[in-house]
Parts: C-alpha cells; structure tokens; sequence
C-alpha cells in the first residue's frame, strides 16, 4: 500500500488538523509546499461551548474550507460516517484518506482516554491491518505525542463512533511570488479576546485554557514566521532579529502561562501578569509582521542546468529527442517548427524559469537554437 512519508514537515509548527494536510501537499507539490499553511496570520476567536471563553482554535469544517487551496489540494469528497461505515468504505483501498476524528479514542496518541478534540490521521486498509499516518507532534501533559506510522487491527479502532473522510486530490499550486504573507491582526480583536481571560473568577479553569491556547498562537506565529522566511528566499526559516526575538518572547508567555497555570491547580496562588504578557506579543505581533517582505527572485541556473531546462522545454514542443537540440540542431531544422511552436517555446520557457525574456533579445535571427535562448536568459 501507499505510505506517505511525514518526515519532511516541520511537524512542530502545525496544529492536529493542518499536520496531515502538510503531508499530502508535500507528497503531491515537493518538500516545503506545507508551510504555505502559514500564509495568512489572524487573531479571529470562537466561542467554547462548554464554558464561553474564547478559543482561537478553528473549527475542523473552516480549516478544511480554507486551508486546502494554500497548498494546491481540493476537497473532492467530505462525509461523516460510522466507525462501521468508515471501515467498509476503506476496505477495498490501499490509498491514504484524510480522517478527521476524537483524539480520545485513537489509541497512538496520549489524548487517547483522557481528552476530546478534533483530530486528523491519514489512514488506508493493508493485508495486515488498518495503516495509520500521523505526523502530529506536541507535548502535552500525559506525554508527547510524535510523527508516526502504525498498524492496528479493526479490534483497536472499537471505540470510534464517528469520523469525517476527506478525499483530497491535487490542484493547481500558484508560484510562491503569488501568496505574499497576509496579517491580519486588529487591535480590537485582541482586546475582545483577551477581556474573558481578564474577568474569569476560576482562575484555574482561565490558565488551563490559556496554557493551551498561548501554545497554539505561538505555534502559528512561528509557522507563520517560517513561510515570511521562505517567501523571502530563506530556506532555513527567520534569520537573527526582529523576528527571531518576538518567536523567542512568545515562547516565554507560553512557559509563564503554563507555569501559572501549574501553581494556581494546585491551589498556590497565581502569579501575576500571564495575560498581560500575552496581551504585550499580540501587539508586538503586528510589529514585526506589519509589513509583507519582498519575495525572493527565482534563482538564476547554471549554464549547464539552464541548457538542460531550455531542451527540455523547446524538446517537449518540438517532439524531438532534446539530445539533438543539446547537440546544436537549429528549431527550423525540424518538420514540427513553426512560428506558432516558436512562440510556445518562449512563452513555456519564460513560465517555467519564473521571469520574462528581454523583449529586445526576441528577434528571428536570436531564436534558432538552445544556446540562443540561454544567452538570452542568462
């Protein structure tokens, strides 16, 4: 059966719904095409339903509504069905589905028995059993939970009642130039959001949910942080500065929060200033990443690899070996040449280097071979 590989996403930065969308994009798009999810930043919040503090966790049904186009995937199909009907629908098929379902009866994870939330797997039917992905990587109180691959029989999926299926198949990727990093970030927003944490007189029930959702604004900001990286032509993620110490000041509210949170369950009392300090990163946050960086231009190929791409381009045209046209045979010289096929070749060949030929360059005599168009690119 197929087996996709999460070993290239950089698994912190995702939450438990985004992680296993990371995976199918770069299996379909190339390694890096996840951090796309960091594309935009928000402060947007959602009312829990138990208890009416706010949570910046979206819903599973608006993350799958939105998520999927950033990283060149549509949604084909979604339904909900039961454990029995999941089962039977996955059966006849070895290929990784998407499967959003409660993490407290999924027996890889330490949520499993102790906590409800929404939760996503990429799971398929094999001769051995039911074959699990899931590159979804936290610490949380009853252990970590760590990017992984597993076999389980039907027997140890009993306790799911429900799940969500997700047929998901490649779509069309826009060039990196195209999606510049957009924060959105209104002051209002936070200060509605953070007023419940300020008012809530149980304080521990406050911090546990703020422990949780100070991890989950720091991670954001640091996938966020990583694809304003990229966008600009860093592969490596921030360099030193601005950046690089506002992740750093976020991570300190998360250790502050979760120390006060620590402190206040077990009946001590709560150390001052947690929601202060997460109210100071949110304005920062739109600081460091008001503005949108310039993106980074496509890099310029060797002279080898340019003449490689450059026969690629004008052989797949042509439909001729591009061994001839390496070789130095002129376009005309074969039966397939035409102006119409000429212009094809300039216009896929500027596409597929990112940029545009000097139009002063495009003239007839110019156009004749392979090492014309790469002293014209060049």
């Amino acid at each position: 059966m197929a087996h996709l590989d999460p070993g290239p996403v950089h698994t912190g930065l995702l939450d438990c719904i985004q992680v296993n969308l990371a995976v199918l994009a770069d299996h379909h798009h190339g390694p890096g095409t996840h951090l796309r999810l960091g594309t935009p930043l928000d402060l947007r919040a959602w009312e829990r339903p138990a208890d009416g503090l706010p949570t910046v966790a979206p819903p599973p049904t608006e993350q799958l509504a939105t998520l999927p186009a950033l990283v060149g995937l549509r949604v084909v199909d979604h339904a909900r069905l039961t454990r029995a009907e999941l089962l039977a629908d996955r059966a006849a098929d070895d290929v990784p589905r998407y499967i959003v379902a409660d993490a407290y009866h999924l027996p890889w994870l330490p949520y499993h028995g102790r906590a409800h939330q929404p939760h996503s797997f990429l799971l398929a039917a094999g001769p051995d059993g039911w074959h699990i992905t899931d590159a979804y990587r936290d610490e949380t109180e009853w252990g970590p939970a760590a990017p992984g691959h597993w076999v389980l029989p039907a027997a140890d999926l009993a306790a799911l009642t429900t799940a969500d299926i997700v047929e998901l198949a490649p779509a069309d990727l826009p060039p990196l130039s195209a999606q510049p990093p957009a924060a959105t970030l209104d002051p209002a927003a936070a200060d509605a959001y953070l007023a419940p944490y300020d008012a809530c007189p149980d304080r521990a029930r406050a911090l546990a949910h703020l422990t949780a959702e100070t991890r989950l604004l720091a991670r954001t900001r640091k996938l966020h942080a990583t694809y304003r990286a990229l966008y600009a032509g860093r592969a490596d993620g921030p360099e030193p500065g601005p950046e690089a110490d506002h992740l750093r000041a976020w991570d300190k509210v998360v250790e502050q929060t979760r120390l006060a949170h620590r402190r206040v369950a077990g009946g001590r009392s709560e150390p001052p200033g947690a929601v202060d300090r997460l109210r100071g990163v949110l304005a920062a946050d739109r600081r460091v990443f008001g503005t949108v960086p310039a993106p980074a231009g496509p890099p310029a190929p060797d002279g080898a690899e340019l003449r490689r791409r450059v026969a690629a381009v004008a052989a797949d045209v042509l439909g001729v070996p591009a061994s001839d046209l390496l070789g130095g045979a002129p376009f005309d010289s074969f039966p397939a040449f035409s102006s119409f096929r000429l212009v094809e070749i300039i216009e896929r060949l500027e596409r597929a280097l990112g940029r545009e030929l000097d139009a002063d360059e495009l003239i007839p005599e110019n156009l004749r071979r392979v090492d014309d168009l790469c002293r014209i690119a060049r």
